[in-house]
């Protein structure tokens, strides 16, 4: 009965650094008769957004407008009930994600976000993965830089693999850019709750069902220098491994055997000391109530890198896949990671769940999982480039 409801696609959060950009992306890209809407608490603000996407397209003038706050349950399951899609970038989305995740895990509506918390992400599956299986709907998060082109990366990589025998993959990334008070808020809390992410980790585990007859594994690796990329590679510990191994435990493409590594590549070795040494200190002030609330109040909510910065950043994902015999060098590129390509990136996780002809999931399932090709296609139209660097005998 979805495709009986007044929205294809609703957008959470239009307010905000990334909202704004979502917004804007779906006025330039979205196509004809698409049946969408902004959501969000303040109307005026709300307002506000809608008249700059009326300058980009004058149709866009009377786009609806819903408010919505994540602190009134009866607001979300209003706006859940109305769409398809809710596409949601209001974070952190450990404070103020979840009430959002179970109203359309209710309402059998499917939703996408761009979240790169581990604690939220466990915490739904927990939560909500049941309800949203009996409902149908599907719950995808990560769906921005945190975990877009590492799951589609790895995915397109294992696909020029024989999937009858052990794959292995590395995965590393380069990146140029800025952050916005959002992303760095969401870090400081990450950093200060750390407890809380293992616990939430542990609960998972207890619950979530292992693939059968495959092993599947994401495991840290070592600083080291890669003869490769010519690079030390330095391991990564967000949450992009972990969407990669729930895609390989969900597909047999994946092979019987597979293990996947994450690492950040960097010409010298004195960045790796000194930016361990930075988030090193940062993760201790933030346990400190007083340092955290000075560190918070560095960035005010809405402010972010601008159109000149973004123009100039810029992010590479470099894989080396083996399995078989066989060797791939892949590599998935593309413009500034955190802002105009996450924005891009879940506004066609969006359109892709509400548009495109699917294969049948349900329940909290990565971008991978509930889009696979569909999604690879379409990043691609985009303008994200993803591509075969070398394939031959390992």
């Amino acid at each position: 009965m979805r495709t009986q409801r007044p929205y294809d696609l609703v957008l959470f959060g239009a307010t905000g650094f990334t909202g704004a950009l979502t917004a804007e992306y779906l006025a330039r890209h979205a196509p004809d008769g698409l049946r969408w809407a902004l959501a969000g608490r303040n109307p005026a603000k709300l307002a506000a957004v809608r008249d700059r996407l009326a300058d980009i397209d004058p149709t866009l003038g009377d786009l609806p407008l819903l408010t919505a706050d994540a602190a009134d349950p009866g607001s979300l399951r209003a706006v859940a009930e109305a769409a398809r899609v809710v596409a949601s970038t209001v974070g952190p989305y450990v404070r103020h994600g979840e009430p959002l995740v179970a109203a359309c895990a209710r309402a059998g509506t499917d939703y996408v976000d761009i979240t790169g918390e581990p604690e939220f992400v466990d915490e739904t599956y927990v939560r909500h993965h049941a309800e949203a299986v009996r409902t149908g709907a599907r719950l995808v998060h990560s769906c921005g830089f945190d975990s877009i082109p590492h799951d589609l990366g790895a995915w397109f990589t294992v696909r020029r693999l024989p999937p009858d025998a052990p794959i292995t993959v590395d995965g590393f990334v380069r990146a140029g850019g800025r952050f916005s008070a959002g992303t760095y808020h969401s870090a400081l809390l990450a950093f200060s709750r750390a407890a809380e992410t293992r616990r939430a980790a542990r609960e998972r585990r207890a619950v979530e069902p292992r693939p059968e007859g495959r092993r599947v594994r994401a495991v840290p690796g070592r600083v080291g220098h890669s003869r490769e990329l010519g690079m030390w590679a330095v391991p990564l510990p967000t949450i992009d491994p972990q969407v990669v191994r729930r895609s390989a435990a969900a597909r047999p493409e994946y092979g019987p055997d597979f293990r996947y590594r994450h690492f950040a590549a960097v010409k010298r070795l004195p960045t790796i000391l000194l930016a361990g040494a930075a988030l090193g200190g940062l993760a201790g002030l933030t346990k400190l109530p007083p340092t955290r609330r000075w560190l918070l109040g560095r960035l005010s909510s809405g402010q972010g890198p601008t159109a000149e910065q973004r123009a100039r950043s810029w992010f590479r994902v470099r894989f080396l896949g083996s399995g078989g015999g066989r060797r791939v060098v892949t590599e998935v590129s593309g413009g500034d990671p955190g802002y105009d390509e996450t924005a891009k990136m879940l506004a066609e996780s969006a359109l892709c769940l509400a548009l495109d002809d699917l294969p049948p999931t349900s329940g909290q399932v990565t971008p991978v999982t509930a889009m696979g090709d569909a999604l690879l296609a379409r990043l691609t139209a985009a303008g994200l480039t993803f591509r075969v660097l070398e394939h031959g005998s390992a």
